[in-house]
């Protein structure tokens, strides 16, 4: 079989994506380049300008076009709370909430030993830099509660709270609306020891 280079680079790419296997991969790929190649270009050059455009914010280090991000520079955010997030991702899902009114730190992942991704790599030194303001109150950690993320909140909150911070962690439990007897057994576990 002859391999179609560009078109086989294009598919490659596109699995790299997560949730996005070989086929669909290859659906996407095919759709753009047989019915959408208005669409596909605008993709190109949106990525193009993304990737030279896009950096990281010097003092949350979340994405932005700036050396310092809207939310950082935002004088009318609290400064007393600081909440720790792995991704961008989560400080917008957060942030769609409009219940949060602090500022941010994030990581840009989770600790993965088997990996090598350590503290170091999360920019550990960074957060306990910035977890010196006096003006810091609470550190909210908000990261995940996989195994990962929970060493990851449980790591710093040692180290935050040997600085003498306040440290909290996102509560867990049963989602709104949802029947118990659905609910997993580890979630209404969780659930019922953070009862308030």
């Amino acid at each position: 079989m002859v391999r179609e280079h560009c078109l086989d680079d294009l598919i490659d790419a596109l699995r790299d994506l997560p949730g996005v296997g070989q086929k669909s991969a290859q659906r996407i790929a095919y759709h753009l380049l047989q019915h959408d190649r208005d669409v596909a270009q605008r993709l190109a050059r949106a990525l193009d300008g993304a990737v030279a455009a896009v950096g990281r914010c010097s003092r949350c280090h979340t994405l932005t076009q700036a050396s310092i991000c809207a939310t950082c520079s935002d004088e009318s955010r609290d400064a007393g709370q600081l909440m720790v997030v792995e991704t961008p991702a989560d400080q917008a899902a957060i942030e769609r909430t409009g219940s949060y009114r602090g500022l941010y730190f994030v990581l840009m992942g989770r600790l993965r030993p088997l990996e090598g991704r350590g503290l170091q790599e999360l920019g550990a030194a960074e957060l306990l830099e910035r977890s010196a303001d006096p003006q810091l109150r609470e550190v909210v950690l908000a990261t995940s509660f996989t195994a990962e993320g929970e060493a990851t909140a449980h790591v710093l909150a040692q180290a935050l709270k040997a600085r003498g911070l306040t440290v909290t962690r996102l509560a867990r439990g049963v989602p709104a609306g949802s029947e118990l007897e659905y609910v997993d057994l580890s979630t209404l576990a969780h659930a019922l020891d953070d009862r308030r």
